[in-house]
């Protein structure tokens, strides 16, 4: 990965967009080596954003106890700014409650096709999408669940944990663009590094709008499974991927920093 991350001239990174579960955790946990990578980037005054597809309910608390400067929630629906205690909407849903029972017939639909698919234990805390347990499914039933929500007209996604059934337009990509002409003015797409693990992710890998996107190991397991791939891919696999990138850019930015100075 250097090398390629090298010419790809990473030292003007500004803020990473990560994805959390097998992308910040190692096997479902934080490692003392990711907060201490999170602290190091912060010190740095390389910021980061945390972009997963966990409800409302999780991410209120990782804002106000992790070392980031956001987090934004269910694949960019929502976004909690570090130091306020409001969230931000990044949904044009005028109707929450008459969202989520839409959201709860179409899970209906889906379970009268597949009866064994079951409701996320977090799903009670979503306000902008619903999720089911993405075990027991196989690729070709993920499929044939996007292809139903589609003629529902309804989006559909997936993680290593998840299923989302979602609006159409939400994902993490569209919420991190709508985030940094909000919250971060001052940065260009081409000082943003995007992190991920899974197809819930791919939006931040779209060339289009990313140039640098990076995939921790593991997400070569879902190769077969999206159209747009990372442009970098990590050695090490889940956390310890994203700490081998941190110390990348730190190492980058303290280069940097010493030419200056000469």
């Amino acid at each position: 990965m250097a090398d390629k991350l090298i010419n790809a001239a990473l030292s003007d990174i500004c803020l990473i967009a990560t994805d959390m579960d097998g992308t910040l955790t190692q096997s479902g946990k934080f490692t003392p080596a990711l907060l201490q990578a999170l602290t190091d980037l912060t010190a740095a005054k390389i910021q980061v954003i945390v972009t997963t597809g966990r409800s409302a309910g999780w991410v209120s608390g990782l804002a106000a106890y992790l070392p980031v400067a956001g987090v934004i929630a269910e694949n960019g629906g929502l976004y909690y700014h570090n130091g306020e205690q409001l969230l931000t909407s990044l949904s044009s849903i005028t109707d929450l409650t008459s969202h989520r029972q839409q959201l709860e017939e179409i899970f209906q639909k889906l379970k009268h096709k597949f009866p064994y698919i079951q409701e996320s234990a977090d799903n009670r805390f979503r306000l902008t999408d619903w999720t089911f347990d993405v075990q027991p499914l196989q690729v070709k039933q993920l499929q044939q669940l996007e292809q139903l929500c589609a003629q529902l007209g309804w989006g559909f996604t997936y993680s290593n944990v998840q299923c989302h059934i979602k609006p159409l337009s939400q994902d993490k990509g569209a919420g991190l663009l709508q985030v940094m002409r909000q919250y971060f003015p001052q940065f260009t797409l081409e000082q943003v590094v995007t992190v991920g693990d899974s197809p819930n992710d791919e939006s931040l890998f779209n060339p289009s709008y990313f140039k640098h996107s990076v995939g921790v190991a593991n997400v070569r397991d879902y190769a077969n499974q999206m159209q747009h791939q990372p442009t970098y891919i990590t050695s090490a696999a889940e956390g310890e991927g994203f700490c081998e990138l941190a110390a990348y850019l730190l190492k980058n930015k303290l280069k940097s920093a010493n030419q200056i100075e000469r």
